[in-house]
């Protein structure tokens, strides 16, 4: 029904033809009806156009139920309107939602059925990819688009033999028919199928070759991937549409550690210094051609290289400033950083947190939290950043006073968030807080297996063992070697030993290989338990059975184990056959043991060996001290308290740590 001048007009649907609105040589008929109705059409159409508009942009700025729902409100619909409506759907992976509206749809065109197919084998899985062959079956007529999608579909779900055999049935490729197998030859690792297509192309384009060649470099033929491309260069139209295949290149050489090949590929792109000769059309370096090779340089290590380049850019971009930035914060020359950050036109966030991380790593809080405190725009990864720097730097108190705050502004932590101050709890041994960190990754979040090893540890340095032993059981098979690291060590560390010992047993019958950090906790564990026998077998196990060569760690603890059950002279004989020098840990086991044993000649050179490494601590001389005192070498004793006040040795206080529930 319209109304026009307060004249209705009625007409069904399904007569409403174009026919209505064309002038008639009739002359009965009144030409004033046929103005009215044609003004009328007018006016629908731009109304539906109008409307189509809207649904898209709501789309696009992911308001699919909002579309939704002016798409039902619409009295009148054109396939535009149905078909964005579909996008709509089968963008979010609402395959089901997309396929009800296509069965509902009144006129469908190639593009209805183009994007329906498109739908079903962008999902994972035979069954889409079959419901997509099915409607491909069922379409009268084909355009391109819907071979080349059916192709990629069953490219995407390895079916090479379907793609390879429906390609070949084509009545015509083009050349995204032939991109799009050589693409699925790739996807799936097939690169001398890929080589051969590509080979066949009656035509190739700089797609064809970019493809193949970031294929190539993905699959690691490096060499393959630069031969295609130096042979191609007289094949495609304009050199400088392979500017993309060369910068890919360039990336590839780099992420390799093969700087120099990345630099001669770089070399090969001219490079013009005055502007009138620069032009877009010309093949020549572009900025991303600049910061891949500044990268490579960086990622090796070779900051002179990487500045030698920044230098004689022309033109650059906030990717090439953070780029050497971090660049000099990794060698942690933060006064370069520091005076390139100043430079900067306009430092971005990434800016501002890269600055932050440098300074934490150098220790210099002070300076990072004044980084924090001035960027304009704080992010997740600001917060993380400066969290994490004070749980490295061990101020742990001013790491949870970070993290109220951050609470405070409404930002919302992550994993690397709670994973840092699970860290600060197990430090501190604050097991009330990190009763309360745990509380917060449950509520917010699945947590991974660093997450949960961050866990187990914590309630371990908590002495919560039954906590942290009820984590690594609910982890069931996501378990990696820091997992049985992190629980054996605990139970190691808190006189478990048994359990620790047994648990190791379970990990190497469960295929884990240990690490140098198993056996610490596992000769500890021996300690503990008196096992000498077992212990020394786990040492030469360690090295005959898992190619771990012993650290000074392990000696630490072979020399805690067998001094402490009263063998101190093959303590001693195990410190001389060690292949470096010893450490305080070693020292300091050895002097332990003679103590316990009373041993005064090998607890002198014990101590004499850690007031060398440790000029400055009372331990030595206090425990020497004792010794002497209870045989009785009141003379000795007397010298090695004048040597303490002579070197201003102050006995350190001792203390302990209370764990308060205020």
């Amino acid at each position: 029904m319209f109304r026009v001048r307060g004249t209705f007009f009625f007409f069904s649907r399904e007569k409403l033809r174009l026919s209505h609105f064309l002038p008639s040589n009739r002359p009965h008929e009144n030409p004033r009806i046929f103005s009215a109705s044609t003004m009328t059409r007018k006016s629908w159409n731009f109304q539906v156009r109008e409307l189509n508009k809207k649904i898209t942009q709501l789309i696009r700025s992911g308001r699919l139920d909002e579309a939704r729902t002016m798409f039902d409100e619409m009295t009148e619909r054109n396939t535009v309107t149905w078909n964005s409506m579909i996008t709509g759907y089968v963008r979010r992976g609402e395959v089901a939602k997309a396929r009800e509206l296509f069965n509902e749809m009144p006129d469908r065109d190639v593009v209805t059925w183009n994007l329906m197919i498109s739908g079903y084998v962008s999902c994972r899985g035979r069954r889409y990819v079959e419901e997509g062959r099915e409607l491909f079956d069922q379409m009268l007529h084909r355009d391109f688009v819907s071979w080349n999608t059916m192709i990629t579909g069953y490219a995407r779900n390895g079916r090479m033999d379907e793609a390879l055999l429906l390609f070949n049935s084509m009545p015509e490729q083009n050349v995204v028919s032939w991109n799009a197998l050589i693409s699925g030859f790739l996807h799936n690792g097939d690169v001398e199928s890929a080589v051969a297509v590509f080979e066949r192309m009656p035509e190739r384009d700089a797609a064809s070759v970019n493809a193949l060649v970031s294929g190539l470099i993905h699959n690691g033929k490096l060499e393959k991937a630069e031969g295609i491309l130096l042979d191609s260069e007289d094949r495609v139209n304009g050199k400088q549409c392979l500017l993309h295949a060369y910068n890919t290149l360039i990336v590839g050489y780099g992420q390799g550690g093969r700087v120099d090949d990345a630099r001669r590929i770089f070399d090969q792109i001219p490079f013009y210094v005055d502007s009138k000769q620069r032009n877009g059309e010309r093949f020549e370096r572009n900025v991303i051609s600049w910061n891949s090779m500044i990268m490579c340089y960086v990622k090796a290590g070779d900051i002179y290289s990487a500045r030698m380049l920044f230098d004689q850019m022309v033109e650059r971009d906030v990717f090439s400033w953070n780029t050497m930035i971090s660049g000099y914060v990794n060698v942690l020359d933060m006064e370069k950083a520091l005076q390139l950050f100043n430079k900067m036109p306009d430092p971005d966030t990434l800016s501002w947190n890269t600055m932050i991380s440098g300074f934490a790593q150098m220790g210099n809080l002070e300076v990072a939290c004044d980084f924090f405190r001035r960027m304009p725009h704080k992010n997740l990864v600001s917060w993380n950043s400066i969290i994490s720097g004070y749980e490295k730097n061990a101020d742990y108190e001013g790491a949870i006073k970070v993290f109220i705050l951050m609470q405070a502004k409404g930002e919302k932590p992550d994993r690397h968030t709670l994973s840092s101050l699970l860290s600060v709890c197990a430090e501190l041994a604050d097991l009330q807080l990190g009763m309360q960190i745990h509380q917060q990754v449950t509520k917010m979040l699945i947590p991974d297996v660093p997450l949960n090893n961050s866990l187990i540890t914590m309630y371990a340095r908590c002495g919560a063992i039954i906590y942290a032993r009820a984590v690594f059981d609910e982890m069931n098979l996501q378990k990696d070697v820091i997992s049985w690291n992190a629980i054996i060590g605990g139970y190691a560390s808190h006189g478990f030993a048994l359990e620790a010992l047994e648990l190791f047993g379970l990990m190497k019958q469960l295929k884990f290989l240990p690490t140098y950090i198993t056996f610490i906790s596992v000769l500890n564990a021996c300690a503990h338990a008196g096992l000498v026998e077992e212990g020394r077998m786990h040492f030469k196990s360690m090295v005959s059975e898992f190619g771990i060569e012993p650290r000074v760690e392990h000696f630490a603890s072979l020399v805690d184990l067998v001094g402490r059950h009263g063998q101190v002279e093959e303590a001693m004989a195990i410190i001389k056959s060690m292949p470096f020098e010893a450490d305080k840990a070693v020292w300091g086991a050895l002097l332990g043991a003679c103590r316990v044993h009373n041993n005064v000649e090998l607890a002198q050179v014990a101590a004499k060996a850690l007031m060398r490494l440790d000029p400055k601590s009372s331990a030595p001389y206090v425990l020497l001290y004792n010794m002497y005192a209870d045989v009785g070498r009141w003379d000795d004793a007397t010298k090695l308290r004048m040597i303490m006040e002579r070197n201003k040795i102050v006995k350190e206080p001792a203390y302990s740590l209370v764990d308060s529930p205020t």
